[in-house]
């Protein structure tokens, strides 16, 4: 999902690769379902650079002070099940299970069962792969190189699905279903917006809804390598940009409303959908539950990988804001004649030292677990499958740290109904982030 080479056109089924500057292949699971085993691995960090943070003038910064001591956190990975190429992780409203995408197009769940003690404490918790999917769009899905099914969302009360996935002619399309029990109906398939790209890589994916209640939807710049077509520094276009809709206000033949406070509602030099632009790739963004604030991460080109935080603000953290792509690669000038008007440069970059090349954008934490990781961002990076967390304060990064755990070609992070954490290997492995 990150790639920087010019890519190349292929009908080729489930040949599942996640492009990197690297133009790394990743082979898939041989089979549908795989067993629930466990493991632990550790690895060694990356170079990192600290940067101030450009904050858009109407936000505010009002997040409490951190209190996670990275030095005392002690983590490993359980391994619960594993899929095929799984690229996104959600929870739903009343419900501890968890759901995940498959590259090649199917909706997986795993069951989440809690035993209680008598004081109606949890005492123990069991996982199990659901062998029924609980959506399969596999036929129409296109999941070579960087395209597939690549995120899903559900609604604030549960009732339906929305997936983010690519199909063969190269189009993004964001499609939502009612859910019928655990299955998405898929009689009910409804497309709310689709996107034609350019080119096959740099597809985006992430599909999140924020504090407001609002879809946010990531994507990429349209492909190929250094944005030849300019679409980062264009709002006019949903490419290379982070898009809001109101799935619940749809008027009309339309398929989904426009939030009122949307940057350029008003203003025609920028796309109505449009919540902020300047992005290349933005690999996994979310919001902190606590604080509202935004985090996104933004895959770098060749030399620099960078992390963004935005603070919560009237009409949603980061509204308006102009990341840099492809005038600024994080905090290097890329194109052109340096930062644009407005640029919001990044809270944090690494370069590609030591196999580095490609960031998976996490969560700032807020389980129980492990009270030392708490309020810390956790990300990590494609190649080395590093995961790392940083601790900000005022705008500013105070401490980043390796966790200590290693997962290969590292996807994605998901939080559980307890807000824990959880991350995704594309090579099929599904962890729990647990205490030592």
């Amino acid at each position: 999902m990150r790639s920087s080479r010019p890519p190349r056109r292929s009908r080729r089924r489930l040949a599942l690769a996640l492009g990197t500057s690297l133009a790394l292949v990743v082979a898939a699971c041989s089979t549908d379902d795989g067993p629930e085993t466990a493991g632990t691995t550790t690895s060694a960090p990356p170079v990192v650079e600290s940067l101030p943070t450009t904050v858009p003038p109407e936000s505010t910064t009002t997040s409490p002070p951190p209190t996670a001591d990275l030095a005392a956190v002690a983590v490993a990975l359980d391994e619960v099940a594993v899929l095929r190429a799984p690229t996104a992780m959600a929870t739903r409203s009343g419900s501890d299970d968890l759901y995940l995408t498959e590259q090649g197009g199917r909706v997986r769940r795993i069951q989440v069962t809690k035993e209680l003690d008598e004081d109606e404490r949890v005492k123990r918790v069991s996982y199990r792969l659901d062998r029924d999917y609980v959506l399969d769009i596999s036929d129409d899905t296109e999941a070579d190189g960087e395209q597939g099914l690549l995120g899903l969302a559900f609604s604030s009360d549960g009732r339906r699905l929305y997936v983010d996935w690519t199909d063969g002619d190269v189009v993004t399309h964001i499609t939502g279903y009612e859910m019928n029990g655990d299955r998405a109906d898929s009689s009910s398939a409804t497309d709310l917006l689709s996107q034609q790209q350019p080119f096959t890589n740099h597809n985006g994916g992430q599909l999140v809804f924020g504090p407001d209640g609002y879809l946010y939807i990531g994507l990429g710049d349209g492909g190929s390598a250094g944005d030849p077509e300019g679409n980062g520094q264009n709002p006019a276009t949903w490419l290379g940009s982070i898009l809001r809709i109101d799935p619940d206000g749809a008027e009309g033949d339309a398929t989904y409303g426009i939030p009122p406070t949307n940057p350029f509602v008003a203003d025609p030099a920028g796309a109505a959908e449009v919540f902020l632009f300047g992005v290349r790739n933005p690999w996994r963004f979310s919001f902190d539950p606590l604080t509202d604030d935004l985090w996104v991460a933004d895959v770098g080109q060749d030399a620099v990988e960078e992390i963004t935080w935005l603070p919560a603000a009237e009409g949603g953290a980061g509204r308006g804001a102009n990341l840099g792509w492809n005038r600024m690669e994080g905090n290097q000038v890329f194109s052109g004649t340096g930062e644009p008007p407005g640029h919001v440069g990044p809270i944090l970059t690494y370069p590609h030292d030591g196999g580095a090349c490609s960031i998976t954008g996490g969560y700032v934490y807020r389980g129980d677990a492990v009270p030392a990781l708490q309020g810390a961002y956790v990300y990590g990076d494609w190649c080395t499958g590093e995961v790392r967390a940083l601790v900000a304060q005022d705008g500013r990064v105070i401490d980043d740290q390796p966790l200590g755990i290693t997962v290969p070609q590292l996807t994605s992070f998901g939080v559980d109904a307890d807000g824990e954490l959880w991350a995704l290997s594309q090579s099929g492995p599904v962890y729990r982030i647990v205490p030592q």
